[in-house]
């Protein structure tokens, strides 16, 4: 169960308005200022942006296979660190790919560079653990069910996000949204637990806290930034897009992913649907294809993931901006909350009504 600990600001104490900081078990264990996570996304998780996440106090991953080769991977942590001193990590995702890179040459670069948080994804992560942790290295695993995250606990990660179906990416195959997945989850793992999908201010970290986790990921909302490296036209698509501009692809396949609704993913979707295979949709998916729409900002070159989170998204803010309204904000919704629900006065019961 998560714990939450809403300490005043003693220069800034007011009767009802104190200045507060939200920290949780997920803040403690990862060593950071705020509950606010950027996960790993290919393509998107840059030096730029994860520093700036950084100096915000959030906790921003690269995303290692969005390197071309391992030791670009170490120059880019090396580029991060010249652009903040503040703790980040390093995601790596393992899912079937055409090609498969070299993993354990990516996992030997974050061990090299000393990085102290990884994020992993898309596997089991066992086989990486021993080597982690013997350097000292947490591990935030990326789950998308109850009994994955029960498993991963076991396995002896660091803590676990939670993904909900609203989720950019894989959100898994058993379509259980947020608001049941969090506090589900929540009643069996123990260690520090982040809520993923969904999420993009202030009212949704606090929504998550109260379902039990120890804060928030938020993918889309972090790419609709000015330290984003994608196109401006994508961002733009993203601010005009709403909460039904997404697709489910590869359901089929039982590897379901959501992407953005362009041209490509509706073709995608109709082939599959009439009984192709990967086969016959793998240069529609290709990576690079849609590593053109972030680079070139041609919005129907190739698949690009974004989350139904997209309809809560009207602003292309810096990072510090974002966190800090997120982080302001979500302190007075709980200050009001407290105030609204603490300090009432007592409510008469129904059954006091009833006369004999």
């Amino acid at each position: 169960m998560t714990w939450l600990r809403v300490e005043p600001n003693a220069e800034m104490r007011e009767e009802q308005e104190a200045k507060m900081t939200i920290t949780t078990k997920f803040t403690e264990m990862f060593g950071i200022e705020h509950p606010i996570v950027q996960g790993g996304m290919q393509w998107v998780g840059r030096a730029e942006l994860v520093a700036a996440v950084a100096n915000a106090g959030g906790l921003g991953f690269l995303t290692a296979l969005t390197q071309p080769t391992p030791a670009d991977l170490a120059n880019e942590i090396a580029k991060t660190r010249e652009l903040t001193d503040k703790p980040f990590g390093v995601n790596l995702t393992i899912l079937p790919s055409i090609n498969p890179p070299p993993y354990d040459e990516y996992r030997q670069v974050i061990v090299d560079a000393g990085i102290k948080i990884v994020e992993t994804a898309g596997s089991n992560p066992a086989p990486h653990l021993p080597m982690f942790h013997d350097n000292g290295i947490k591990v935030l695993h990326k789950c998308t069910s109850v009994r994955h995250g029960v498993k991963a606990q076991s396995l002896g990660v660091d803590g676990i996000s939670i993904d909900g179906f609203e989720c950019a990416g894989h959100p898994g195959e058993d379509d259980v949204p947020g608001l049941v997945l969090i506090p589900a989850a929540a009643k069996q793992i123990e260690i520090p637990m982040i809520a993923s999908g969904g999420f993009a201010d202030a009212r949704g970290l606090v929504a998550a806290l109260a379902l039990g986790a120890d804060g928030i990921n938020m993918g889309t909302r972090f790419m609709c930034t000015i330290e984003s490296c994608i196109h401006q036209k994508v961002k733009g698509a993203i601010v005009a897009g709403d909460e039904r501009g997404t697709e489910l692809i590869f359901r089929s396949l039982r590897n379901t992913s959501r992407v953005a609704s362009n041209a490509v993913a509706r073709e995608v979707v109709e082939i599959l649907s009439d009984g192709g295979q990967f086969e016959d949709v793998k240069n529609l998916v290709a990576g690079v294809r849609g590593r053109r729409v972030f680079d070139e900002g041609d919005l129907d070159a190739g698949i690009w993931t974004v989350g139904t989170v997209m309809g809560l998204i009207d602003d292309i803010p810096t990072c510090d901006e974002l966190i800090s309204s997120i982080v302001s904000e979500a302190e007075e919704l709980i200050a009001g909350l407290n105030e609204r629900v603490l300090h009432t006065q007592p409510r008469v019961h129904a059954r006091e009504l009833v006369h004999d």
